[in-house]
């Protein structure tokens, strides 16, 4: 099929701001007494929170305290954002914009709140460039089960199979796979092991390779 739409992951996609959250839950973590590496925060990127809860009691117990570590986690991270701001992934407007001029449908589909998606995109010029905005509260299951990428490529009016989904975790590219749209890694604080690149279309060395991709795949 034709490719009609793009549908973008948010954080460590689109916006510089995974390397924050590894930062952020790992403080977090600590300050309330776990021993938290930066491959707990790696390991629930894009997971939606049931199977974040899941996945950190694995690591830290079945008393494992997720509500207290995330909030800390936002408090620290909101507190960062407010006096530093929230820098773009490099190509990320010109991608947008030039997707756009092609025609090209746009959606985002990710695990951070609606209404921070919104303010974080807005505040960096990006958040006019969608058509749809899509969050894991919107939807029965977040990531990697398929439900927010079938639901965002509905709100877009098209096919998922029409859709290039656009990630930077494994538990994205996951989520993409199952939802049977063309699944497109660009990585971003570390490269995909062998199972993810076999779910993956291709990879990516950045965001403008993806403007080549709605072209090449028919």
């Amino acid at each position: 099929m034709k490719i009609k739409g793009v549908i973008f992951d948010m954080d460590g996609v689109l916006l510089d701001s995974e390397k924050l959250y590894v930062k952020f839950w790992k403080q977090a973590g600590r300050e309330c007494g776990y021993p938290w590496e930066e491959k707990h925060s790696l390991a629930i990127r894009s997971l939606a929170r049931p199977f974040a809860i899941e996945r950190l009691k694995g690591f830290f117990g079945e008393n494992f305290d997720y509500d207290k570590v995330r909030n800390r986690r936002i408090e620290l991270m909101d507190a960062y954002v407010g006096e530093h701001g929230i820098e773009p992934k490099p190509y990320a407007g010109e991608t947008l914009g030039q997707l756009r001029s092609k025609g090209i449908k746009i959606a985002l589909a990710t695990a951070t709140a609606e209404d921070k998606a919104k303010s974080y995109l807005d505040r960096i010029g990006l958040l006019g460039y969608f058509d749809a905005i899509v969050s894991a509260h919107m939807v029965a299951k977040g990531k990697p089960e398929p439900d927010i990428y079938l639901f965002a490529a509905e709100s877009l009016g098209i096919n998922p199979q029409e859709c290039i989904a656009v990630e930077d975790s494994p538990n994205g590219i996951i989520s993409a796979y199952r939802a049977d749209c063309v699944p497109v890694m660009v990585p971003d604080l570390d490269l995909p092991d062998e199972d993810t690149v076999k779910l993956t279309y291709k990879v990516c060395d950045n965001l403008k390779e993806i403007i080549h991709l709605t072209e090449e795949i028919e």
